[in-house]
């Protein structure tokens, strides 16, 4: 079957165009508070960050269907000395926004991904204790669930076509709450300056989460991650996102840029949304 993405330009904050209780999946990643890649200068404080966190989790509440999930990617900020709890203020949001905190999956970056930085380094130049400061390997997946989800509500036909793979899930250790994933490195193909996360991030929550043909959210789409997946696996989508001049790169990376063979015999279709100039914040 076919299946549909719209990609809207426009702030989460507000997500008008989805109807209340009409998504079936929340998945993203939003900005760092110190946004160092393309989102610089996005907030002037932690108090901003907190309300764009705290509308975008009602927002995300509101368009998820009754028993559905949120997975947030997200985690602490260290800032100029100053440690921000993100995870923390984050959850209580969520909670506040009306959600149940369901669960916390670790997501441990490879052992090489980080060399003694100069954060952990001050050590090598002052071997005494309080010198010490740790590097980050870690990011947090906070996963929200809105009620109860009811089971019988799915027909025995899709649930059979949205199976997870018992091999898949075991080699890949899905059931434990750290998951060891490769990340995505600013300057790879379709991701300059952009912090996006692994493709198999968002690959396994939709297996696990989702069932074909239902609608994934990604509210902070960036290069479009999220949505690549929810193709690839079945399902449709809708994405936001603040600046425009990621189109041409989240088109590509969905295969709809005329060049991708993969999907070339499908008829998915693919629709952008412009809002105005300044509705909701800036469009850049």
């Amino acid at each position: 079957m076919a299946t549909t993405h719209k990609l809207i330009i426009g702030n989460c904050m507000s997500m008008e165009e989805i109807p209340d209780g009409s998504v079936h999946l929340m998945v993203t990643s939003p900005p760092y508070f110190n946004a160092p890649f393309d989102y610089k200068g996005l907030f002037k404080s932690y108090g901003q960050y907190l309300g764009v966190l705290r509308n975008f989790a009602k927002e995300t509440f509101r368009v998820l269907q009754d028993g559905r999930i949120a997975v947030l990617n997200i985690d602490d900020m260290l800032i100029n000395g100053e440690k921000f709890p993100i995870v923390a203020d984050a959850t209580k949001i969520f909670q506040e926004a009306g959600f149940r905190y369901r669960d916390k999956i670790i997501w441990k970056k490879p052992d090489g991904y980080l060399r003694i930085s100069r954060r952990s380094g001050v050590m090598l130049q002052n071997p005494y204790p309080m010198y010490f400061y740790p590097d980050n390997l870690l990011e947090s997946i906070l996963i929200f669930q809105k009620g109860k989800f009811n089971y019988r509500s799915i027909s025995e036909e899709v649930r059979e076509a949205s199976k997870v793979e018992m091999k898949e899930f075991s080699s890949g250790k899905w059931y434990m709450t750290l998951w060891e994933m490769n990340n995505v490195m600013p300057g790879s193909p379709l991701e300059k300056d952009i912090a996006a996360f692994p493709e198999e991030l968002p690959y396994r929550a939709i297996k696990l989460f989702s069932y074909k043909d239902e609608i994934i959210l990604d509210p902070f789409v960036g290069s479009g991650t999220t949505m690549k997946k929810a193709r690839e696996l079945g399902r449709n989508s809708i994405g936001y996102e603040i600046k425009k001049s990621l189109v041409p790169i989240i088109k590509k990376k969905l295969g709809f840029d005329g060049q991708d063979t993969l999907f070339a015999s499908l008829n998915d279709k693919f629709e952008i949304v412009y809002r105005k100039e300044g509705r909701y914040g800036p469009i850049r």
